[in-house]
């Protein structure tokens, strides 16, 4: 466990060093700001000037939806970079070796930022969110948006063989989280040809107010998580 936090540590330096990383876990706080307090101020604008009840007010559940994954993405996307900056520099094999180990420096490489994630989505989404929602369901979305950002962090790794190419990674495989979106515009059956996207079934769940829909979530997270997974460790 020593060797874990040590690691952790280590990693947390590595980011304070990084400026566009260590801003980056600030991220969600200010796209909070501005999904609490500028999209409401907008929709008033848009209301009055175009003299309708409402335009944005009916996506804000999507609004709560994205932060909860944002959050999440963001911490684990910072973890992602600085493993592959030490999987370029080779320091990643030495610490295989040392008491750290393997099963170590994955824990504190992926366990402890999707862990303080959570944690982060906890507290920052009852804070900044724009529909009422029950402490199960900030639960559920909180546990979930950790799965969609453990799925993107392993993607960018998984594909990606530096930093560079990590950044583009990374703007391509969030797009996986808008698959949210789909069930608030595409209400044919057209729409569950995307249902393999865990971020689906998150959608449904929240836009229909059925807490049964996390379950598929969190089985294809779960299976996406497994397949990236065992690819990453190839990999290294």
């Amino acid at each position: 466990m020593k060797a874990i936090r040590l690691s952790f540590f280590q990693m947390a330096a590595a980011m304070r060093r990084d400026m566009m990383l260590f801003v980056s876990c600030f991220a969600p706080i200010l796209a909070g700001f501005f999904f609490r307090f500028a999209i409401p101020f907008i929709e008033a604008a848009l209301t009055d000037s175009f003299h309708v009840a409402a335009i944005i007010t009916p996506y804000y559940k999507l609004v709560d939806i994205l932060f909860a994954m944002l959050s999440s993405t963001m911490f684990c996307f910072v973890s992602a970079m600085i493993s592959l900056e030490e999987r370029d520099e080779k320091t990643a094999v030495y610490l295989f070796i040392t008491p750290l180990r393997k099963t170590g420096y994955i824990a504190a490489r992926f366990g402890v930022p999707s862990a303080i994630a959570f944690l982060a989505t906890i507290i920052l989404l009852p804070v900044f969110k724009l529909t009422p929602l029950s402490p199960l369901t900030i639960l559920l979305l909180a546990t979930g948006g950790t799965l969609q950002g453990m799925i993107v962090a392993l993607l960018v790794l998984t594909i990606s063989s530096n930093k560079l190419e990590g950044m583009a990674v990374t703007k391509l495989s969030t797009l996986a989280i808008f698959g949210a979106v789909i069930p608030f515009f595409i209400k044919s059956d057209i729409q569950y040809v995307i249902s393999p996207l865990p971020s689906f079934w998150i959608g449904k769940a929240i836009l229909e107010n059925m807490p049964f829909y996390m379950l598929p979530a969190f089985v294809l997270s779960a299976m996406w998580i497994c397949f990236l997974f065992k690819r990453y460790l190839r990999k290294i």
